[in-house]
């Protein structure tokens, strides 16, 4: 069961145990942890761990907490998930087996319980901390580049997305996620980092912590503005209700749909019409879901039955997708984004 959030001062860098695990069993539940900075009129915002089974902010986080450096201002560190990050084996379920997906339940639809009660103490913490800026790190389950979303996309979002790479995801869906809320606090962005058990991901979550939490300033008017890879509009592409899904190098006949087991390697391509997704079986009814921000299914648009063949009907880019058919099913196949262009396009 999803424990309430334990609030911790301060912690010396001695108490903190070594091994990570160890650390969220010290934690003894969900917690957000006030870091002292050398400004203490500021503080800044890291979450991490809102899904139990993504590991690279958690261990960015650790070796942080670990250093005992000070950060250049205070700092609101939560982690959200770690009761679904100590379920046996550790760091393997997204999500409690009885319980909703944490980050799911920031939005005023989401449904009351033990994880609706837990999202609205970490809000309230964040608000309560006048927040100059916040990251929330994540890691995907597909092969991917590092990139940043922002609900919205101002100069603060862009100084933030920098701090981790070089794209940037305009998101203006609605699923309930934290990062939704905090915008009108302040700058937000989620940093994918990458695949989960990636070194290459890891390395990523802790060089732009290192780089969020040491700069004096994050927002210079006079800095040069940085270079991004910018994408808009996604559409989420989720697997149609009652469909049987498999991932495989060729058609699996107990599926409706065999999507292409290394589909993952088309993260932020541009496919051209006509390239292949998967495969449909003789007895498959249309297999997809496509809504963006108005909630209209526009998969029928996206893609196309080509005989046996599921392709794209229309230029596409997709990003985040999954192999792993749980995620498919509970969660989403991927988004559909369009690109803006290097820093190009208006700010919104």
């Amino acid at each position: 069961m999803t424990r309430p959030l334990r609030h911790v001062e301060a912690p010396d860098a001695s108490a903190i145990p070594a091994d990570h695990i160890a650390f969220l069993r010290w934690l003894g539940g969900p917690a957000a942890i006030r870091l002292h900075g050398r400004d203490r009129t500021r503080c800044r915002v890291v979450v991490t761990l809102l899904h139990g089974n993504e590991l690279s902010g958690l261990l960015a986080l650790h070796g942080r907490l670990r250093d005992g450096r000070a950060p250049a201002t205070d700092t609101l560190v939560v982690l959200g998930g770690v009761d679904a990050a100590l379920a046996d084996p550790p760091l393997s379920s997204r999500v409690l087996p009885d319980g909703a997906d944490l980050n799911r339940c920031f939005g005023p639809g989401a449904l009351r319980g033990p994880s609706r009660e837990l999202a609205r103490s970490i809000l309230e913490a964040v608000r309560a901390v006048g927040p100059e800026a916040l990251v929330d790190i994540h890691n995907n389950t597909g092969h991917t580049p590092a990139y940043a979303v922002a609900a919205r996309i101002g100069a603060g979002e862009r100084h933030l997305a920098a701090l981790f790479g070089d794209r940037l995801v305009h998101y203006d869906l609605h699923i309930g996620a934290l990062a939704e809320e905090t915008p009108a606090l302040c700058p937000t962005v989620v940093i994918e980092a990458g695949r989960v058990g990636d070194p290459t991901a890891d390395r990523t979550a802790r060089s732009g912590l290192d780089r969020f939490l040491d700069a004096g300033v994050l927002f210079d008017a006079g800095a040069a503005r940085p270079r991004l890879d910018v994408f808009d509009h996604p559409l989420r592409v989720q697997i149609a209700a009652g469909v049987r899904l498999a991932f495989g190098n060729e058609p699996d006949p107990a599926a409706q749909l065999t999507v292409a087991e290394d589909i993952d390697r088309h993260n932020f391509e541009l496919l051209p019409p006509g390239t292949e997704l998967g495969w449909l079986s003789p007895d498959a009814p249309w297999p997809l879901v496509a809504r963006g921000a108005d909630g209209h299914d526009r998969s029928r648009e996206l893609f196309t039955r080509d005989g046996a063949r599921l392709v794209a009907r229309r230029s596409i880019v997709p990003i985040m997708m999954t192999t792993h058919p749980e995620i498919a099913h509970s969660d989403c196949l991927f988004y559909a984004v369009s690109r803006r262009g290097n820093s190009g396009g208006p700010e919104v």
